[in-house]
This record gives structure tokens, sequence and C-alpha cells, in this order.
């Protein structure tokens, strides 16, 4: 294979992740709720992807009980996403989503026997001063943190979760667990959606071909494109490359979302990114 198709493919991956609020805001406007979006998008992606899901199966036969922990953590994180990113400030969701060195390392160590050395401690504390300072410094412990905020918390710590398995589990092909990860999703949205967490969304059939096209289109060529990057790439490197998500997010939502940052955001999100490099040069070594 050629060394710079992987490279190529995670680029293309991580500007699409970076600019993923984009089409969610634009469903949104056309009436289509975080919930209800989540439930057509992934579940178009998903359904494109079951044949190959069972066509493995003799793969991952008697490994089901880890498919089903990443279709719980990794979907309830697609949800989490989708629904912060919509209702949120693009900013601060990935920002606080990409407190993923903390859970990262701490899961790593936890989980996986990893060691935490002074290098790894030091992502952890820049990655959480960041945060604090995100969320608007000591008035974040007197409860001074939107439900928007939290979402993308807990979302950076289950997507966490979900590549501890996926890192874990090399045996089970990558189409099967990105498939687990949008059956979770799926079915996570749905029962949200029958126990009335959101109306179904009153909504055209083209805001409903639009949702489908987002999740085979974007979400689907997103997902499996930063799974085949990392799969084909050293860890350190490709870990750099996904930071370009963040960078891009932030960059776009200010640039032409309109959205502006306070210097403690901007400190905060200084902090966090370089947490993140810290520790993606670190898994290269």
């Amino acid at each position: 294979m050629n060394p710079a198709l992987p490279l190529a493919v995670l680029f293309a991956a991580s500007f699409m992740w970076g600019l993923a609020w984009l089409p969610l805001k634009q469903l949104e406007r056309m009436g289509l709720s975080g919930i209800a979006l989540t439930f057509i998008a992934c579940g178009t992606g998903a359904a494109l992807l079951a044949p190959r899901f069972v066509r493995e199966r003799r793969h991952w036969r008697g490994q089901a009980r880890w498919l089903l922990l990443i279709a719980l953590l990794g979907g309830y994180a697609n949800l989490a996403f989708t629904v912060a990113m919509i209702y949120g400030e693009v900013v601060r969701v990935m920002a606080l989503f990409y407190l993923l060195p903390v859970w990262g390392v701490l899961g790593g160590w936890l989980f996986l026997g990893e060691r935490l050395d002074a290098r790894r401690a030091t992502a952890v504390a820049a990655a959480l001063a960041g945060a604090l300072l995100i969320l608007g410094g000591f008035d974040a412990l007197r409860g001074a943190v939107s439900w928007t905020d939290l979402l993308a918390i807990s979302c950076g710590l289950t997507f966490a979760g979900n590549n501890l398995v996926f890192r874990a589990r090399q045996t089970i092909p990558v189409a099967s667990k990105a498939a687990a990860m949008l059956f979770g999703a799926t079915l996570l949205a749905a029962a949200l959606l029958v126990a009335g967490g959101q109306p179904w969304p009153d909504t055209s059939a083209f805001g409903w071909l639009a949702a489908a096209g987002y999740g085979l289109a974007w979400l689907l060529v997103a997902t499996l494109g930063t799974q085949f990057g990392v799969t084909h790439m050293e860890a350190g490197r490709a870990s750099i490359i996904i930071i370009l998500e963040l960078i891009i997010a932030v960059a776009s939502a200010v640039l032409i979302g309109g959205e502006r940052m306070s210097p403690a955001e901007m400190a905060g999100g200084a902090l966090i990114l370089a947490a993140a490099v810290i520790e993606a040069r670190r898994v290269g070594k």
C-alpha cells in the first residue's frame, strides 16, 4: 500500500470531523432535532454496514460482549456529539470533547496497564486546567456549567472508552466495530424518541433525505476514514493529525460561524491542545 494513502485519508477524515458542525446545524434549521438526526443518520450508516457485519461474524463470534460494549460507549458518544454540537457552542464543545488525553491516559493506566509517567501526568494536568478555564474557572464548581458542556465532556469520556476497546480487541474487524457503534447510536436514539426525549420532528421529505445523506456521505465516510487511517499509520503520527479536528472546528466556528472566544477560553483551549500534542508525541515513542 502506498504510505501516502492512509495519510491522505486521515487528513480528509479529520477535516470532515472538524467541519461536521456545519451540516449538523443546517439540518437542525430544517427542523431535525439532535436525537432524530442521530437516529436517521446513524441508522442509514448502520444499514449500509449490516451485510458486512454479518459476513464478518466468524471473526467476532464469541466476542459479542465486546461489540455490545462498543455499541454502548461508541453509540452514546455519537449521540452526545451530535446533540452537543447542534445546541452548544462549537468552540466549547470541541475543546471539552478534546479532554480525550485525560480519559485515554487514565483508562490506559487502569485497564490496559499502560505506564503513567511524568509526561503523561503533565498532559492530564494541562488538559484539566484548560477545561477549568473554559468552564469559567472556579465558578464551574458552583454549577456554572451548561448541559451541552456536560454532554461534550461525557462524549469525550465514552469515546475514549470506545477507543480503548477498539485497541484491546484487535481481532474484531474495523468494519464490524464501526457498525456496532452506529447500531448502538441508532438504538439509543430510538429509545429516547419513544420515551419522549424529543418530539418527532416536523420536516420535509428533503429534510429526511438530507439527514440520510449526511449519514452516508459524511458520518460513515469520516468514521471509516479515521479508522482506516489510524489502523495503517504509526499511532503517534495519526494522533497528531487527528488534532486537526479541534483546530479546524475552532477556526471555522470563529471565521464562519461568528463565534467568539474570551481570553480565558483561548488559554484553556491552548492548554487542551498542548495536552493532546504531548500525549500524541508520547504515543509515537
